[in-house]
């Protein structure tokens, strides 16, 4: 028998280097995280010569910090002593552990639906609630908004059913393409609440009335504005009052509720389906007791707390103001989201590594396939637990790497410091919301 002729190992090499090449290639920094004192963790460099050093996370998820909140970590460790750490594999096989069962309806209370299903991760969460949904449907045909998120387009894709992309945010091209499939076949409108990448908001409202005047679907990702929007943490949709007016609501455990997991919440016929005909939820171990006891215990706490919410907006206002106020290129839109942009993938990892070798500042750079090619940026996400000195300190890194990189300032606008305090004139409602308009702490 002769031997084989491909060079396996060269290959995968091959693929590597390519990416290193493009200035794609992703490398992932050794944190530690501080719950305590959480921006704070420990970062311990690759290069074994060099010591760890506290450092200041800019770009976390974890939007409220409620990943270290001492109601969530309690009810974590309550649920692993007394249920262990495990969930003992699939709820199919193992039986559906009772914290899960809880957290469920927490969750189907929070959105104001019959049912929620929890799986391991909100991109699980969307490959398997929207393959399954729309291979259900006869003759579906699915319209998707053209920025949704990798894992919506994965679950498309596994669905097998006609797909086609309507301009982000485009209501008229949505209507066209509405309009053509026509009034008697299956529809399924699939598009974000909150953008990550971009910060900008789907026009829910207007969506939500060509869905009704077309006989779709609606199926909203609610992944960013979970815990972060809405007098209880629903989301965008909370906020504008149109949970009701969607059908399938899709969120995360893992960002503003600070632990992990995905989930859906829809009536009990499409939740129960889903659950049925899922193979990416049937075959897949169980979250654990401990891990949904404590977003269960974080879901609770923001439906009645508004300190958090009022906090984060408060912090990400101020970011914005003072990096605008510095001449750096703010991508403007109305959420929580802060979008700095390089427009260069070699730069944007240069500006990222000085930040946290020369400022102890920690930024990943963010580029394609995750954004398109010549919009390369920084993601930066304040926290309640970001301070005053934090957005300094941050700005003044900021300054210093775009000077030493030769990168471009922009004109900045005089802004008045009314984003540095409580907005004093917002609406009763902004206020129970927590929100804060962007447009306004800015003027």
């Amino acid at each position: 028998m002769g031997h084989s002729s491909i060079n396996y190992q060269a290959h995968f090499e091959a693929s590597i280097a390519q990416l290193k090449t493009e200035n794609r290639y992703r490398i992932f920094a050794n944190l530690e995280r501080d719950a305590e004192r959480f921006p704070k963790a420990l970062w311990r460099p690759d290069d074994k010569a060099l010591s760890p050093r506290e450092v200041t996370i800019w770009c976390s998820n974890d939007y409220l910090g409620m990943g270290g909140h001492s109601k969530v970590r309690a009810a974590a460790q309550e649920a692993i002593e007394r249920h262990g750490v495990g969930a003992g594999g699939t709820r199919n096989i193992s039986g559906t552990h009772h914290p899960i069962v809880q957290l469920e309806e927490e969750l189907a209370d929070l959105h104001h639906k019959e049912s929620a299903l929890v799986f391991t991760s909100g991109w699980i969460s969307n490959l398997a609630a929207l393959s399954t949904i729309a291979n259900i449907l006869p003759n579906c045909l699915i319209l998707s908004d053209a920025l949704n998120h990798n894992s919506m387009i994965e679950g498309i894709r596994r669905s097998g059913c006609d797909k086609q992309l309507w301009r982000h945010n485009d209501m008229q091209h949505l209507e066209e393409l509405l309009a053509a499939a026509g009034s008697d076949r299956a529809k399924l409108i699939v598009f974000e609440s909150l953008y990550s990448m971009d910060g900008d908001i789907a026009p829910i409202a207007e969506i939500v009335a060509l869905a009704k005047k077309y006989n779709a679907l609606t199926y909203v990702d609610e992944v960013h504005a979970v815990g972060m929007y809405g007098p209880r943490g629903g989301g965008v949709c909370e906020r504008e009052g149109l949970m009701d007016s969607i059908d399938i609501i899709e969120g995360t455990l893992a960002k503003g509720f600070g632990c992990m997991g995905g989930y859906i919440a829809a009536n009990h016929a499409i939740v129960d389906a889903v659950r049925s005909y899922a193979p990416s939820f049937i075959f897949t171990t169980a979250l654990s007791p401990g891990i949904v006891a404590g977003a269960r215990a974080a879901v609770q706490h923001l439906k009645s707390s508004q300190e958090e919410r009022k906090r984060h907006q408060h912090m990400a206002a101020m970011t914005k103001h003072a990096l605008i106020a510095a001449g750096l290129p703010v991508m403007h839109n109305l959420s929580h989201i802060v979008p700095l942009m390089v427009g260069n993938a070699e730069l944007c990892k240069a500006a990222s590594d000085l930040l946290l070798s020369r400022h102890d500042i920690y930024v990943q750079p963010i580029n394609y396939p995750t954004v398109d090619v010549g919009t390369e940026r920084l993601r930066i996400t304040p926290t309640p637990a970001h301070k005053e000195e934090h957005v300094a300190e941050l700005v003044e890194a900021l300054v210093d790497v775009w000077k030493t990189l030769g990168l471009e300032f922009v004109e900045s606008k005089v802004l008045s410091f009314r984003s540095l305090n409580p907005v004093p004139d917002q609406s009763e409602a902004d206020a129970q919301c927590g929100y804060v308009d962007m447009k306004k702490a800015a003027e």
